[in-house]
């Protein structure tokens, strides 16, 4: 019996919450949609709303804007009118530009399909029959923090959750010894920061575990992953009386979700110590894997990324370009050739190995970054195109994200730009309908998928966002 005394406050605090539960149960009935939280174990496996094309996420995120005219998006007219003005009005964007600027990349078609992809990722456009690539996305603003925040989350300004914590929520794991929504970026956060993979107003155990990847060792790249100085079993029976004072605490605060989220949290970390050590630690693979990925740190994220999601990790985020992001505002040719010359040796080989894994059917790969880039030069200023005019600026009207495998129609290329790629015209795509789209193919109705916080029902699209059906095999 517990004879914890109550002060005025608290007993009515206990009271109410006791008639609400049983008016919510008459009201609700067993209505309850999936994606309800298990009070014991939030992260148990649940099933979404119908039979999901994908079971699991990789996100290959592009930081910075790459380029999706020098990348997946050929524009003869660039070559034809490069050092002429764009006829008609040139759109705002952030900075001041100027005459079109060809593409330095050649592109070819590749595949069966004959998807048009330029040499900066000849590797990965080996792959071209299995790339589903939009070419009509497009966003709100022409600036990093909000279309970052954006992407991941659905909303440009204010604090929401991440995709990966969403479909946390919404699935649960099926390894319940290492976290179920990961984010490795290495050398630090991007812009916006852990905001970019956080849960938001979702209890915290949804929130993306973030790994520094420029770290090799393991005890580096998982902070405390073991205990040098205690056994397992004497680490238990500590782990044990601090869950049983957590709990107490716990019963006095009715529920409290972020008391629930480090509980779990303890429990996450204790059962980690075995299976991450040996998931991250990449030289267990034959030298031969290791040579088809490449060197690098983007290549050995990527391999971990497989052997992650081998392990029944749900959503895996993979950071590309932290330090020297795809913001190539000037020096185009230099800095896309170094990132694409960092990541295309892995993706290909990714991409090869969850085939040969019968993965990819379920897998959904997903590459891009926040927005494109003009056809138009950036005009030289201080700091940035030092009268270079090899660079481009940040463009929301138009840019290209690819997916591949599950579930998604390859060997396609979907939508369309104007004819230099400044602004999608054809079958334009917002990052709502993307986010409908992935939802979709996860099996979750993305208007169904939500959260009652502050009196409001929210989802991942907020109260926008298409499912394009036209993407789905």
């Amino acid at each position: 019996m517990n004879c914890q005394r109550l002060d005025r406050r608290g007993l009515l605090t206990q009271f109410g919450i006791g008639m609400g539960a049983l008016a919510a149960q008459t009201m609700l009935g067993d209505s309850l949609a999936a994606g309800e939280i298990d009070q014991i174990n939030p992260l148990a496996p649940k099933a979404p709303h119908f039979a999901p094309r994908a079971k699991r996420i990789i996100h290959i995120f592009a930081n910075g804007g790459p380029s999706h005219v020098d990348t997946f998006d050929p524009k003869p007219a660039l070559a034809e009118y490069a050092g002429k003005p764009m006829p008609g009005e040139t759109p705002r964007t952030e900075r001041p530009t100027g005459v079109l600027y060809g593409s330095p990349f050649q592109f070819k078609k590749y595949g069966e399909s004959g998807l048009e992809i330029s040499d900066l990722f000849a590797k990965t456009a080996e792959h071209a029959d299995d790339l589903c690539v939009i070419r009509s996305m497009h966003a709100n603003v022409p600036n990093h923090e909000p279309s970052l925040l954006l992407m991941n989350t659905g909303e440009a300004r204010l604090v929401r959750p991440s995709m990966g914590s969403w479909l946390t929520y919404g699935l649960g794991t099926e390894n319940q010894n290492l976290p179920a929504f990961i984010a490795m970026c290495p050398g630090g956060y991007p812009i916006q920061e852990s905001q970019n993979w956080q849960s938001g107003f979702l209890p915290g155990i949804f929130q993306g575990t973030y790994i520094d990847t420029k770290h090799k060792e393991i005890d580096k790249l998982i902070e405390y992953v073991a205990n040098k100085k205690m056994s397992r079993e004497a680490q238990r029976r500590q782990l044990d009386l601090i869950q049983a004072l957590n709990d107490d605490h716990r019963k006095s605060r009715l529920g409290d979700p972020m008391i629930d989220a480090r509980i779990q949290s303890f429990e996450l970390a204790y059962r980690m110590q075995g299976e991450a050590a040996e998931i991250f630690d990449v030289t267990r693979e034959p030298q031969h894997v290791l040579d088809k990925y490449g060197p690098g740190v983007q290549a050995r994220q990527l391999l971990i990324a497989r052997r992650l999601l081998e392990h029944g990790v749900r959503f895996i985020q993979v950071w590309h370009g932290q330090g020297q992001p795809w913001d190539s505002h000037d020096h185009l040719e230099r800095e896309h050739g170094k990132l694409a010359k960092e990541s295309d040796q892995g993706i290909a080989a990714l991409l090869s190995d969850l085939k040969e894994r019968d993965m990819l059917k379920d897998t959904l790969v997903i590459w891009g970054g926040e927005f494109g880039r003009t056809p138009t030069v950036e005009m030289p200023k201080e700091g940035s195109n030092q009268g270079t005019m090899t660079g481009r600026d940040h463009n929301h009207y138009g840019f290209t994200m690819w997916m591949a495998g599950g579930g998604v129609k390859g060997g396609t290329a979907y939508g369309a730009t104007d004819e230099f790629g400044f602004k999608a015209v054809e079958n334009k795509v917002h990052v709502h309908d993307l986010h409908a789209t992935i939802l979709h193919l996860m099996g979750f109705d993305h208007e169904k998928l939500t959260y009652r916080w502050a009196g409001r029902d929210f989802r991942l699209t907020d109260v926008h966002g298409n499912v394009v059906h036209d993407l789905i095999a």
